[in-house]
Order: structure tokens, then C-alpha cells, then sequence
């Protein structure tokens, strides 16, 4: 059995020795919830990805909760009109299967892309619909030393029409128009505690620069393939009124669509990050 690890007044247990945990003895509700941050932030950045169980908060709280760790963005795929724009809702069932079920960092297309994402489960099937996590971290350490320098001195391309052309109805040059391309270092910094993280993904990395289009192919396929390890992943098992708090600079996720044509709402709220870079003296 995991250990329990006592923060504050939280109950904190791993739930694998490389990245997640559940947080318990908490209302995220409650009016005290501030007195609870640093400790929560802890959590966050030794685990990359926490977890909470039974929080039947409202969209204001679940809003309220987010900004205690940062500005909040506004996702593209917001409707216009939605009276809470910091709710970003994902829904799937019978008229629509879920897409999210690829290994990715949330908004790397953006100059800044978000510090971490905080989802909650409203609906959720009878079996499935899981969501892992995998440590971007440990993912780079699994490469080869020779692999790591090679990886550290290069950037990629970042570009929202890979994914949200199609899903927003706009054609790649006019989403670009709004949303450029955007070059970040192939390995992070993790600007809280220095680790040197992987920063590629499936659904927003285009090309490495300075590669040709083969030779950036392959390596990316190598870099993305680091996530599938289960050595460094969790899953969780959702239920309504879980929620999951990830650390997007240091950590990727995988939806599992494997429920369709069952129900599954979510509700996400989306903290912003700052600009990534690599600080080659931190390694």
C-alpha cells in the first residue's frame, strides 16, 4: 500500500512512485481553502498531477479555486456567449466521440502556454473514460545522455491548426492569423524547480527547426514514444465530482476514449504559464 504523506493539514497518497496523487481532507468548497494553497502547489510540483474525490463544487467555485494559483485563460473553443469563458466544457456521447485520446501538453501553441489545468467530472460512464498522466520529466531522463544534449539544444514548432482548425470551423491561415505558430525549447526548464522536462507533444508540435522534414519526423516520433512507458504514467479512474489538478509544464495526458457511446461531461479550467525556455546552467 502507498504511503500517506501528511502536508498542512492534508492527507497526500501517491499513487504510483512517479507521478500522481490523492489529496484528502479537504473541501475545495469551504471558506478556508486559501489557508490550503501552498501546500496544494507542493503537491502539484512533487506530483505533477493531484487528484481530488467528492468535490461537488459549482462552476464560480471551481473558477474561484483556479485563480487562487495564477491568471486564468480563455480557451478558443469557449462559445462566444457562455456566460463563465473561463469554463472550458468537453462532452462526448452518443452523437460524438471523444478526439482527446492522444499523449499531449494543453496549449503549447500559445507564446505562454498554461501553468496547469484543473478538470472536474460532471458525467462520467458506468466503465472508462480514464485519463493518464505520464512525467515529462522522468521522460527525458529515459533518454540517452548523447540524446539528451542533442534534445536540449533544439526548438520546435508549436501550431494550433494541427488540432482546432477543423474543430472550430476556420481554415489554418485565418486560426494562424489569430493564433501564430509558436517556437519553444524542445526541453524545458520547469521554471518552479528547475528539472529539465520534455516539451513536444502529438497534437500541437509541427517540426523540429533546423531539421529537415525527415530527419525532424524521426526524432519526434522517438521523443513521443517516451510517454507511452507505464513505468512513468498513472491513470485515474474517474467519478462525478472527481477533480484532477496536472501540472502542464511538467507532465502530458492521454484521454481514453474507449466509452462511446456512453455520456462523459467534463469541465476544465485553465491557468496560465509563462513563456518556456531552457536554462542550459540548470541542465
Amino acid at each position: 500500500m502507498a504511503s500517506v504523506i501528511s502536508r498542512s493539514s492534508l492527507q497526500i497518497k501517491p499513487l504510483t512512485p512517479a507521478i500522481g496523487a490523492e489529496i484528502f481532507g479537504i473541501d475545495l468548497a469551504a471558506p478556508d481553502v486559501a489557508d490550503h494553497v501552498p501546500a496544494i502547489r507542493s503537491a502539484l510540483l512533487a506530483h505533477k498531477v493531484i487528484f481530488f474525490r467528492d468535490q461537488h463544487i459549482s462552476a464560480a467555485q471551481h473558477i474561484a479555486f483556479a485563480r487562487h494559483f495564477g491568471d486564468l485563460e480563455i480557451h478558443p473553443a469557449t462559445p462566444k456567449d457562455q456566460p463563465d469563458p473561463e469554463i472550458l466544457r468537453i462532452a462526448h456521447g452518443p452523437d460524438s466521440r471523444g478526439t482527446e485520446n492522444a499523449w499531449h501538453s494543453d496549449v503549447t501553441w500559445r507564446e505562454r502556454p498554461s501553468l496547469g489545468s484543473i478538470l472536474r467530472a460532471i458525467e462520467v460512464p458506468p466503465v472508462g473514460g480514464d485519463t493518464l498522466f505520464a512525467d515529462m520529466h522522468l521522460a527525458f531522463l529515459s533518454l540517452s545522455p548523447q540524446m539528451q544534449r542533442i534534445a536540449r539544444g533544439l526548438n520546435a514548432v508549436h501550431d494550433i491548426a494541427r488540432v482546432f482548425a477543423g474543430r472550430l470551423g476556420k481554415t489554418a491561415d485565418d486560426l494562424r492569423a489569430k493564433y501564430p505558430p509558436r517556437t519553444h525549447p524542445v526541453v524545458r526548464t520547469h521554471p518552479e524547480t528547475g528539472a529539465p522536462t520534455l516539451f513536444v507533444n502529438t497534437a500541437f508540435t509541427s517540426h523540429i527547426e533546423g531539421l529537415s522534414a525527415a530527419e525532424s519526423a524521426t526524432l519526434l516520433a522517438h521523443l513521443y514514444a517516451t510517454a507511452s512507458n507505464p513505468e512513468i504514467q498513472c491513470r485515474f479512474r474517474w467519478q462525478a465530482g472527481s477533480i484532477a489538478f496536472w501540472d502542464n509544464r511538467a507532465s502530458q495526458h492521454f484521454a481514453a476514449s474507449d466509452y462511446f457511446p456512453a455520456r462523459r461531461v467534463m469541465e476544465r479550467v485553465t491557468i496560465a504559464g509563462c513563456k518556456p525556455f531552457h536554462d542550459a546552467a540548470r541542465g
